[in-house]
């Protein structure tokens, strides 16, 4: 669970984790199942805590606390906003319940477009309806040919010191994008998955490959179906962060038009 920042404001993006192994390398030995009754159980008693007016007891299947109570309070009222990721059906039934923003990975627009929609159903049994956020690693160059050179030097780059082989990964993100990945190279407009592949999709590892205005507008395509915070980082720092500046601002004018 980690502090990161949404629109200049501070948020709360919870990870419940999605490999046992991992997890047990921190001591945790709880199943999936289990860590996302944990999260659950916490996120409850984080926003009470946030919340409460006096102090209050929890006898919890994880957590325990008499006489619980902050005097320090949260500036943006009521709380901070909950960032929540994860693919599987356990992942979206906490979500359902807490998160403000939802977060997924990359993947191509029919599967992202279907993820959103029962997301947003769950949701709506509680009464909410949370934001969706898209991550995703755009490639950018001058033109679009460029980009695609740009493309296929990071893969060579990835593949030379990637692991090869290993176990299929537990988490259903992971899963999803890799799926994605047997279906073609490049899918949609321009969304590149062999990284994923080649990484092992440990991770947000498609991109979106092309100059500003081919980005951009797939960019755009996600957010006609839903989405509404984009969430993206690169390979260069220097290269992409120039790059990345000028392609917000095309999206915000192309959201403005709209």
């Amino acid at each position: 669970m980690s502090p990161g920042v949404s629109g200049g404001r501070l948020a709360l993006h919870v990870i419940t984790g999605g490999s046992d192994e991992d997890q047990a390398k921190d001591g945790d030995f709880l199943d999936k199942a289990a860590r996302y009754r944990r999260t659950d159980e916490y996120l409850d008693i984080l926003r009470r805590t946030w919340t409460a007016t006096e102090p209050f007891d929890v006898d919890g299947e994880f957590y325990t606390l008499r006489r619980s109570f902050s005097a320090v309070r949260c500036v943006r009222d009521p709380y901070l906003p909950i960032y929540f990721g994860g693919s599987s059906d356990e992942a979206v039934a906490v979500s359902a319940k807490h998160a403000d923003v939802y977060a997924l990975w990359g993947e191509p627009l029919a599967d992202a477009a279907a993820h959103i929609t029962a997301v947003r159903k769950a949701a709506a049994a509680y009464g909410r309806d949370p934001g969706i956020s898209l991550s995703t690693r755009p490639i950018l160059a001058a033109t679009d040919a460029e980009a695609w050179d740009r493309a296929y030097a990071i893969l060579d780059q990835v593949q030379q010191t990637s692991r090869p082989g290993g176990a299929a990964p537990e988490n259903v993100g992971s899963q999803r994008l890799l799926a994605a990945a047997a279906k073609g190279d490049v899918l949609d407009r321009c969304l590149f998955t062999p990284l994923a592949t080649a990484s092992g999709a440990r991770g947000n590892s498609t991109a979106l490959v092309g100059s500003v205005d081919t980005v951009a507008a797939a960019l755009l395509d996600y957010y006609d179906v839903g989405v509404t915070t984009f969430l993206i980082r690169g390979y260069d720092p220097l290269e992409d962060a120039i790059g990345y500046g000028a392609l917000i601002e095309r999206v915000r004018t192309l959201v403005a038009e709209r």
